[in-house]
């Protein structure tokens, strides 16, 4: 598996290591791999050049079966589409039953392949078995969704030498693929699909919300094609029950479609079955408008999509604009100001794209003064912002106008220090604030439907610690939690389950890890509808501040410039506005694209942006 073999083998010297024709490289082997001993790092011919497609060597006439698994597990790190070359590895049986895509193991340094070394007798003279094994990483499954894993991998490979050719060929094999982490990062690229969240829409147009579903999809085997099948096939089991699709059930490309591809006015056409034959104008525009977001995100330059029925004719098309009035984007809101506590305890504002100090005081009580604040958060409209107390007691809720006040507490703790009461309080795309209580001896989790309704208590079934800090995703069906057990925080997504119908009270179900490497998570903020930014500390290392998935997957690019003493971070979904931190040496500082961090307030406090 290329560069991720374990182990010190090196190509066999004066021997032909790689073929560029047309544009592809094809892979021949590279090593020796003996019938005894250990084998390992098995190498692929490293690939620098990323618009390069990779392509597998065959088996050679009369390979001896090291041979025969150092070639197949070659294929599979290859961009051939249907893994043609892996199955010539493979018996006729064995390749009619492989199913290469209903898994793919993800190790940490590729699989080491040993002998199988059974005892005398109990394997015949023209078979063999080879154990892969390695330590894992993650898992992508046959949904293309991603998820981190541990432990040990071990699996057998069985080898059996035909009868009559005379050719060692793999006749038994564990489904799906296998391959270490640099491999997978070289061969995989993470894409996010849009459906829409089942009962979040925006409060002020009604306008129903996008919610993005991260999915990796081979990065140089026509992955325009990928990304609108695995569409089509609906949203990954993960996300499934908060997210509905507009596409008819059963909707799939014209049969013999592929390589969908922008024409030279970024235009791209779309040919889907019978399923969608009687559809109506608004609801294609809704299939439009999910084709768009979703390969927007893969090809940025794409302007348009059209939609065909199974005849040819035109259901609809869908330029950028139009589909961004036809929902509500995160990454698309850029928000129109900076918000933080300045050294006079006053809520004050700075405009996004300004690159001056300090900031003017907002309207109404929060911007005089009034009562002193801990942390704040500003309604993703800007008209509504929500205070927690100097104490941490209370939760205040007021609106941005000057006749504004501040009224009774919408929530109140009674934690016995600040630390232990509520934490920053959070919006939702659809108006709707979440807070929790840290009070370790009644911990709660509430929301409160558009920030004026009474406070519901949100269940959490399987919380494995104390929530520290929580931040609701816009399209309200996801929410990031900072949970504390045994005194280390680690960082968590949750899916919001809402049954308007039951009465039953929502829930925050199916927590996953977002960033397994961290712990002692000190500050966190989303930072795109996919991604947020942490600050912690990795295992056995230092402080850090980082970039991760929802799906808990490696994200590509650096990481922010360090900065030390961070309390709080602030980010926005929309990737263009800088990021913004409360540090203790610095006060509130931001970081523009391409340059160090800036002082924004020396004195100030609390940052957000809305949300």
């Amino acid at each position: 598996m290329g560069d991720d073999r374990e182990g010190g083998a090196r190509h066999r010297p004066g021997r032909a290591v790689a073929y560029a024709v047309c544009g592809a490289v094809l892979l021949s082997g590279c090593a020796s791999m003996p019938d005894s001993g250990d084998l390992r790092d098995v190498e692929s011919t490293p690939r620098q050049d990323t618009g390069v497609r990779v392509f597998a060597m065959p088996p050679a006439e009369d390979a001896e079966p090291s041979e025969i698994m150092q070639g197949f597990l070659e294929a599979l790190t290859s961009d051939d589409p249907e893994y043609d070359t892996a199955r010539k590895y493979l018996t006729a049986d064995a390749a009619r039953t492989w199913r290469p895509e209903r898994s793919a193991t993800v190790l940490a340094n590729g699989p080491s392949v040993v002998p199988d070394h059974q005892p005398a007798g109990r394997e015949a003279a023209d078979t063999l078995t080879y154990v892969l094994a390695g330590t894992r990483v993650a898992t992508v499954d046959a949904q293309q969704a991603y998820a981190p894993a541990d432990g040990s991998y071990r699996n057998r490979v069985h080898l059996a030498k035909d009868a009559k050719s005379g050719q060692w060929r793999i006749d038994s094999l564990p489904q799906g693929v296998v391959m270490g982490k640099t491999d997978f990062q070289r061969n995989y690229t993470s894409v996010s699909k849009y459906y829409f969240a089942s009962t979040t829409t925006v409060r002020t147009t009604g306008q129903p919300v996008a919610v993005a579903d991260p999915v990796f999809v081979r990065s140089k085997v026509d992955p325009m094609t990928q990304m609108v099948r695995s569409l089509l096939a609906g949203p990954t089991s993960w996300l499934g029950p908060v997210v509905r699709s507009s596409f008819p059930t059963g909707t799939a490309l014209r049969k013999g479609v592929s390589g969908l591809a922008p024409d030279d006015q970024n235009r791209l056409t779309v040919p889907l079955n019978a399923k969608v034959s009687r559809i109506g104008s608004a609801r294609c525009t809704e299939m439009a408008t999910q084709l768009l977001f979703t390969l927007r995100n893969l090809t940025p330059t794409l302007e348009s999509v059209e939609l065909q029925g199974p005849d040819g004719h035109r259901l609809c098309d869908l330029a950028e604009e139009e589909a961004e009035s036809a929902a509500w984007h995160a990454s698309t809101q850029r928000p129109d100001n900076l918000y933080f506590l300045d050294g006079k305890h006053r809520l004050v504002r700075l405009p996004t794209g300004s690159t001056g100090t300090g900031g003017v005081p907002v309207p109404g009580p929060l911007g005089q003064g009034e009562r002193q604040m801990r942390s704040v958060a500003v309604s993703r409209d800007e008209h509504t912002v929500a205070g927690i107390g100097a104490d941490g007691r209370n939760l205040y809720v007021t609106s941005l106008e000057p006749d504004g006040s501040l009224g009774d507490p919408v929530v109140s703790s009674q934690g016995a220090g600040a630390d232990d009461r509520l934490t920053t309080p959070s919006w939702d795309a659809g108006g709707d604030l979440w807070v929790a209580d840290r009070d370790p001896r009644d911990p709660k989790l509430y929301v409160v439907e558009q920030g004026v309704g009474k406070p519901v208590r949100v269940t959490v079934p399987e919380l494995p610690g104390h929530i520290r800090e929580v931040r609701v995703a816009a399209d309200g069906a996801r929410v990031a939690l900072v949970v504390e057990k045994d005194g280390k925080q680690s960082l968590l997504i949750g899916r919001i389950a809402r049954d308007e119908d039951s009465g039953e009270r929502p829930a925050v179900v199916e927590l996953r890890s977002a960033a397994p490497d961290l712990e002692q998570i000190t500050a966190m903020s989303w930072a795109g509808e996919s991604r947020l930014v942490a600050v912690g500390l990795e295992q056995g290392g230092v402080h850090q501040m980082r970039y991760v998935q929802v799906d808990g997957s490696a994200l590509d690019g650096p990481a922010p410039a360090a900065l030390s003493g961070v309390m709080a971070i602030a980010a926005s979904e929309d990737e263009r506005v800088p990021l913004v931190a409360y540090s203790e040496d610095d006060g509130v500082v931001r970081l523009p694209s391409g340059a160090q961090w800036q002082k924004v307030d020396k004195d100030g406090t609390a940052p957000v942006y809305p949300g």
